[in-house]
């Protein structure tokens, strides 16, 4: 493969600018003093998270629609994909966000490889095939495969729950754990998970962007503990000098159920929370660490990336995106 560099009069899109991640990922970029491109279907939405005396164009497009692709990708190097649809408010959340993000990933593979793109980077989901996989990670995983089948040098990184403020699955985390004392909670919080802090994630991007061996590879990315969903709920109330929740699983609480539950205790919709739920009963936990090789970090244990979460509060639990 050829070995791509990133020039100083390179250009970067981002599609998905304005989420959870991508927010974090625009500043960082930015100040690399990398030139950057955002597509949004709302460009109002990216007021007031531009750093201010950076080169930042903002374009009005849809993933749906390919002429909008096309423009956005007209003298772009490489492209983060960081588009996800997870869902609404409600758990009907009328056509499948699966079908609607693997004909998304597709229109961008088929404009990418018209523009000669470098590079593409892609944020997805771990959990390996053949497993029963979720809806949701299902989906992430099909994406990644869509992206990698272009003529695009594709880097794939696969994450399990990132912990981070505003983002759906830390929020859910927060709530049910900072509002109840005692919780009745489906049998797979006792499934394996490798979480990440939200700072990492954005380290590795930066990190595979800069570093052109990275290209055409996929990678697992993780932060330095396993821990179960519980253990995460435990390690939480310590963090937060809370007092021992106690925690009683069920074998028959359906993913559906639980949704409604949280969305009654916590900001994130059932329409959300489902489809997290749902994957909790996968085992998400990083089978390599050869990224360590190529973007080698100091990673961030789990309760100091729960007090980071709140060190970027300004108001305390609730400021969400939902």
């Amino acid at each position: 493969m050829e070995r791509l560099e990133l020039k100083a009069d390179d250009r970067v899109l981002i599609l998905g600018a304005t989420g959870f991640i991508g927010r974090r990922l625009v500043t960082a970029l930015a100040g690399m003093d990398i030139k950057l491109r955002l597509m949004a279907r709302s460009p109002s939405k990216t007021r007031g998270m531009l750093p201010e005396g950076k080169d930042i164009e903002v374009l009005q497009g849809d993933l749906m629609k390919n002429q909008d692709i096309r423009a956005a990708l007209e003298g772009i190097y490489c492209a983060y994909y960081l588009v996800h649809s997870m869902g609404g408010k409600s758990i009907a959340r009328g056509p499948g966000f699966a079908d609607q993000d693997k004909k998304a990933a597709g229109n961008f593979k088929d404009a990418a490889g018209e523009a000669g793109l470098k590079r593409v980077i892609y944020l997805g989901g771990l959990g390996e095939k053949g497993q029963g996989l979720s809806e949701h990670l299902s989906s992430r995983a099909e994406v990644a495969d869509i992206l990698s089948s272009g003529k695009t040098a594709a880097t794939i990184l696969r994450a399990a729950v990132i912990i981070g403020a505003g983002g759906a699955s830390f929020e859910m985390l927060r709530y049910l754990v900072e509002r109840l004392p005692v919780m009745i909670c489906p049998k797979w919080i006792n499934t394996r998970i490798q979480p990440v802090a939200v700072k990492d994630v954005i380290a590795y991007l930066c990190g595979c962007l800069v570093n052109p061996d990275t290209a055409g590879k996929t990678y697992d990315i993780g932060g330095p503990e396993v821990l179960t969903y519980r253990g995460m709920m435990d390690q939480y109330a310590e963090a937060r000098g809370l007092a021992k929740r106690i925690i009683i699983d069920v074998p028959l609480l359906t993913p559906s159920l639980s949704s409604y539950w949280v969305d009654l205790v916590t900001p994130v919709p059932a329409g959300i929370a489902h489809p997290l739920i749902e994957g909790l009963k996968n085992e998400v936990v990083c089978r390599d660490s050869s990224i360590d090789t190529y973007v080698p970090i100091t990673k961030t244990p789990f309760k100091e990336a729960v007090k980071i979460a709140f060190s970027e509060e300004t108001s305390g639990p609730g400021v969400t995106g939902f």
